[in-house]
């Protein structure tokens, strides 16, 4: 979106006169027009808003333009989206025409790029893991103030939309472990509880962040042995309180991890995205010797490999084996659970796409609002969070120096 010098009106740069009594608004509050399209990365079966966060929106005041069939895999029709107050697009090209703010869930694949018009503003996942340096280059390009949910974050240091699809990734993996582990899945035929007489399987869960803590609550919930590793004492003093010594907590060092690599039916990695790795932290060599069957779910995977072993797969070929284990490593997880994944979206979106109505610039609303401004990682054509433009390899700006300037 483009501004004025003066800063005393808004000029948005989208080439469409039709669209101005949207995007141009005479009052002090900025006019908002969400775009929600159809998901297009492979098996990415979500979308940004269910219906009845449109209607909240809408009620609200804010344009609401989803493109025809984007909550399809839902379950959810256009029809839910019009009788909410949204407008159908029928095309990506009408969609990006209309709205000034694209809100979606996967980071824009390579033949979105193109649909972006100067100015716009840009809410999405970023995958650090996978980072496109060809997308950075188009939005920085066409001056798009782009924020990931990675990087939104609160006061005190909480990462609600991180947390949010955490909690479902920590108990799809214990769902999806148990499966693998089967014999018809190719795995050690162990049940992950066991029953009276026969020892449940073993699990290793490395992180004791969100996903960490859910994957620990189902594992110990049906029976499982659960050690949790971490780098940080305290926070594994957190875990042993919070379960009551249920479980079994170890420093996340080479000694521990070998010796739990041994013993592991499960091995799940749970790093936390504020947790930069330089190198997997289980090698090669300490998963060679795993029992064979045995399985890992590598949940770190879109913010960097915790395996040595780990290579993206996908929800319609989500495993393989190497070295007699196997590995699920889908970056999208939630994805398996697109309709309960699309409402937590949802809930922990809302009261940030809000906030963008309270104030008549984007300049005023990051400074005002401190979690916007801590998600912004592209503004004014720079990348303004440190490890994205290390991945990258673009100029760095501090998002504070840039807004100074404005």
């Amino acid at each position: 979106m483009g501004y004025s010098s003066d800063m005393e009106s808004i000029e948005f740069e989208l080439g469409a006169k039709t669209l101005e009594r949207w995007l141009l608004k005479p009052e002090k509050t900025m006019s908002i027009s969400i775009a929600i399209p159809r998901e297009r990365a492979q098996d990415e079966r979500r979308v940004a808003i269910s219906p009845a966060g449109a209607q909240i929106l809408v009620e609200q005041g804010i344009r609401v333009v989803v493109e025809t069939n984007a909550g399809s895999f839902c379950n959810f029709q256009d029809s839910d989206y019009t009788e909410a107050g949204a407008i159908i697009a029928s095309c990506p090209e009408e969609l990006y025409g209309q709205s000034n703010v694209i809100v979606k869930v996967s980071p824009p694949q390579p033949e979105e790029l193109p649909l972006f018009l100067p100015g716009q503003m840009l809410i999405s996942a970023v995958h650090l893991g996978t980072v496109s340096r060809q997308m950075i280059k188009v939005l920085s390009e066409k001056n798009i103030t782009a924020l990931g949910f990675e990087f939104i974050e609160t006061r005190d240091g909480e990462l609600p939309i991180v947390r949010t699809l955490s909690e479902i990734a920590g108990s799809l993996a214990i769902q999806t472990a148990a499966k693998y582990l089967e014999t018809g899945y190719g795995g050690s035929g162990i049940l992950l509880g066991g029953i009276a007489g026969v020892p449940p399987a073993h699990v290793t869960i490395i992180g004791a962040g969100t996903v960490g803590l859910f994957a620990a609550q189902d594992a110990l919930g049906l029976g499982a042995q659960v050690t949790v590793i971490d780098k940080e004492i305290n926070r594994l003093r957190r875990f042993e309180a919070f379960f009551n010594r249920h479980l079994v907590t170890a420093i996340a060092n080479d000694h521990y991890i070998a010796q739990l690599a041994r013993m592991s039916d499960v091995m799940i990695g749970a790093l936390s995205p504020k947790q930069k790795l330089s190198k997997p932290l289980v090698s090669e060599a300490v998963v060679k010797t795993m029992k064979q069957g045995s399985v890992i779910i590598d949940v770190s995977i879109d913010q960097g490999a915790c395996f040595g072993t780990s290579r993206h797969t996908t929800h319609t070929n989500p495993i393989y084996v190497k070295h007699g284990v196997t590995h699920y490593c889908v970056p999208n997880i939630p994805s398996a659970v697109a309709k309960t994944a699309t409402y937590a979206l949802t809930n922990t979106l809302l009261p940030f796409l809000q906030k963008l109505t309270a104030h008549r610039t984007i300049p005023d609303i990051l400074w005002k609002s401190h979690s916007l401004r801590k998600g912004t990682y592209l503004y004014k054509g720079y990348v303004t969070k440190k490890i994205l433009a290390e991945l990258t390899d673009f100029p760095y700006r501090e998002i504070d120096m840039l807004l100074a300037t404005a």
